[in-house]
């Protein structure tokens, strides 16, 4: 996730538009802007998710470190409101994937699903924080899921710190169960 690229003489980013990330970070033109290489081992690395999970998929950024993900191919750059969903954020000290991309994506995931039983499930839903002692994985932001119908559901993304799982599913998605 590091930026091992040379900076010097990089174009700058355009907030207005979004352009496709290079696919590794040889092929950067954008300083800070990561590439397709390190959002696929991003996803393997901290969730499991293979990189063939994403063969039919383009990334993009638009605004510093807001990657998207589509379904599909488009000239780039692009100057459009909006393509695909948001998925990840990576202009920060620890990268975020989204709600919506955690929802789609996160039954493919095989590491850092934290399973919550119906009661905890429904204050996560609800964007509770709560003391959970029992997750002995990796700290930081997790997949949280729920066993609905003999099946994992993804639920949102949740960020594990000192015994305590806070949701971080946006307010306007929070739902009373």
């Amino acid at each position: 996730m590091g930026d091992d690229a040379e900076t010097t003489d990089l174009e700058q980013n355009d907030g207005q538009r979004f352009d496709r990330l290079p696919e590794t970070a040889a092929d950067r033109t954008v300083e800070g802007r990561v590439s397709r290489a390190q959002v696929l081992e991003y996803f393997a690395d901290r969730f499991g998710i293979p990189p063939e999970t994403f063969e039919d998929y383009t990334f993009w950024e638009k605004g510093a470190g807001k990657i998207w993900i589509y379904a599909g191919e488009a000239s780039t750059p692009l100057e459009v409101e909006a393509i695909g969903m948001t998925c990840l954020r990576t202009r920060q000290e620890h990268w975020k994937p989204t709600t919506d991309f955690v929802q789609r994506f996160g039954r493919h995931a095989t590491e850092c699903v934290i399973e919550l039983d119906d009661d905890q499930a429904r204050r996560f839903a609800a964007g509770e924080d709560q003391s959970l002692e029992r997750w002995d994985g990796d700290w930081g932001y997790l997949i949280a899921a729920h066993e609905i119908a003999g099946g994992r559901e993804p639920i949102g993304v949740g960020l594990y710190v000192h015994g305590e799982l806070r949701s971080m599913v946006p307010k306007g998605r929070q739902r009373d169960l």
